[in-house]
């Protein structure tokens, strides 16, 4: 493995545990409700039915950095704990996927991604 791709998967496993930490610690969330919701992001492979573009577009809108914070910001503005709960258990499902090396995905195969190919 490269000094690069390692060091992305440490940071996936650097948010996983930030953001697990702070589900539990900050706002005491339910282990049943993490446990259920930790994998649902998957279902966004769903495109994956269709052919590998569309795979890698459902799986790509739900596994990326971004919309975890957008939710979180959403969550902390209008002080919704169940927004800021979902925000948490999806961040720390994407750090988990990267920290075990499954990246954004490209369009030719499922197994390519932006952390190389698994």
């Amino acid at each position: 493995m490269r000094l690069v791709q390692f060091l992305l998967r440490l940071e996936g496993v650097a948010i996983f545990a930030a953001a697990t930490w702070a589900y539990f610690a900050l706002i005491d969330g339910s282990w049943i409700a993490y446990a259920v919701l930790l994998l649902a992001p998957d279902l966004g492979m769903v495109g994956y039915l269709r052919d590998t573009r569309w795979g890698a577009v459902t799986y790509n809108l739900v596994h990326n950095e971004a919309l975890p914070i957008a939710l979180l910001v959403g969550g902390l503005v209008t002080g919704s704990p169940m927004l800021i709960g979902g925000a948490l258990i999806l961040g720390a499902h994407v750090g988990m996927d990267r920290g075990l090396g499954f990246g954004l995905k490209f369009p030719e195969s499922f197994k390519h991604t932006h952390l190389g190919t698994f």
